[in-house]
């Protein structure tokens, strides 16, 4: 299916829609699919929920700026309003429907402290590993995994991070046609 048809068939359709991109090989998938069908039940009649295999329909993800698995994206008039990928909370996937609902772009949501902990406890203990090898060879590498879990922590709180992230995003929403980076 291609960008243009998928969207033509958003349009027409009479509710908003939420997508879930899955795969059958997606551990993640799998278990927020109890969570998803709850969902897709609360809101029957009001949202349509739609399933698209990532594997069978690669070129769409991409064409949809999609590159992890599960995500989920909200479309109210065949138009965009949000999306969450990974493992979310009920909470936050709620908005999101809610969100397909009015038309307005769901709140940000942060992590949840247990996720942040264990982020946190991750990255603790990889570089401790690198620590106690000397941070040679593949110690190395998980230092560096330990510090890119670490930020995952609280990487919604680094205005930093918010500022270059901005500008990233501004550089892939382009028209189609312009090739050109700013």
């Amino acid at each position: 299916m291609s960008q243009n048809d998928f969207i033509e068939r958003l349009k027409v359709n009479p509710r908003p829609v939420v997508v879930d991109f899955w795969a059958p090989w997606c551990v993640p998938c799998r278990a927020s699919e109890p969570v998803m069908k709850k969902l897709a039940a609360d809101y029957a009649g009001r949202v349509d929920v739609w399933k698209v295999n990532a594997d069978e329909q690669a070129v769409l993800l991409r064409s949809l700026g999609i590159y992890s698995i599960p995500t989920l994206v909200a479309f109210h008039d065949g138009n965009e309003i949000g999306r969450r990928t990974g493992m979310v909370s009920v909470a936050a996937l709620s908005t999101l429907f809610d969100a397909s609902l009015t038309g307005e772009k769901p709140a940000k949501t942060e992590p949840a402290p247990v996720d942040r902990l264990v982020r946190l406890s991750v990255g603790v203990a990889l570089i401790g590993l690198a620590f106690i090898g000397g941070f040679h060879g593949i110690f190395l590498v998980l230092a560096g995994l330990g510090v890119g879990f670490l930020f995952t922590a609280f990487y919604d709180r680094c205005p930093i991070y918010m500022m270059v992230s901005s500008r990233v995003k501004s550089w892939f929403q382009k028209e189609p046609g312009n090739s050109t980076l700013p």
